[in-house]
């Protein structure tokens, strides 16, 4: 299912989640977001605000299972028989087991800041040293270090900076346990990479620190016909991060027919 009130979630948010079918009717396209780790809705407010003529938007809630491939289940299971994927760092695992379980629900897919491979040894030990420290009862939300990983220098205050602070404390501590065991715990999608049979869009920021750009070239050489797009100046959120950009890359994205990345090259910028 899809995001209910108890998240206290902004009114646009709430909005997004009702997904009639009289919308999918029309000639807006539906489009299902996946936000990141203890990002909700609010993270894709300014894509589906500015995209509100082209798009039917539906954002999945990732904060209620413990697994990767349940998280994707109940994406499926809200979602309308057919949509365009956009997922961010965490919803991009989930994005590509989607594609590993009904790929020919997906028509179009764009995985910002993520990866296919799993985690690194010391970036598991870092995520099993939180989970542990979390087990004690301390939920601490977006550390400043934390915060440093996540975003670009020039980011680190301000209102990227508070937005991503009130996010983690709408999420809250039990679901960002589930979250991280599902991270901990994800399948390798490296082997789904080159199934992927429709036009696919990787983006990354040029100074992201946990997904950094090598990460997105090997999505993009295995995925056939994919697109690259790097952001300037720009960490692991430029949905929050680059706002304007990232609504400017998901149009395009949009508006170009289907099969159309096929055998193209790249956007990288």
């Amino acid at each position: 299912m899809f995001a209910s009130s108890a998240f206290d979630a902004p009114p646009l948010a709430r909005q997004a989640f009702s997904f009639s079918k009289a919308r999918i009717a029309s000639d807006l396209e539906p489009v299902v977001f996946l936000p990141g780790l203890l990002c909700d809705q609010a993270l894709w407010r300014p894509q589906i605000e500015a995209l509100a003529d082209r798009v039917a938007p539906m954002v999945a809630d990732l904060t209620l299972d413990d697994d990767i491939r349940a998280m994707a289940r109940r994406a499926l299971a809200a979602a309308p028989p057919r949509f365009s994927l956009a997922a961010l760092s965490m919803g991009g695992y989930v994005a590509l087991e989607i594609m590993r379980l009904s790929p020919e629900r997906v028509t179009r897919l764009a995985l910002i800041d993520t990866s296919a491979s799993p985690d690194s040894p010391q970036r598991a030990d870092r995520r099993r040293a939180g989970l542990a420290l979390l087990g004690r009862g301390r939920f601490l939300g977006v550390t400043t270090p934390l915060m440093e990983e996540l975003v670009h220098a020039s980011k680190t205050s301000g209102p990227v900076a508070e937005s991503l602070k009130a996010m983690a404390a709408r999420v809250g501590g039990a679901a960002f346990l589930r979250q991280q065991t599902a991270i901990l715990n994800r399948p390798d999608a490296r082997d789904v990479l080159s199934t992927i049979r429709v036009p696919t869009l990787i983006a990354v920021g040029d100074s992201d620190r946990i997904t950094p750009l090598p990460v997105a070239h090997l999505m993009h050489r295995a995925i056939p016909g994919a697109q690259l797009y790097v952001f300037e100046n720009c960490g692991h959120l430029p949905v929050l991060e680059q706002p304007d950009e990232t609504t400017q890359l998901l149009r395009a994205w949009l508006d170009e027919p289907r099969g159309a990345f096929l055998g193209a090259g790249d956007w990288a910028s």
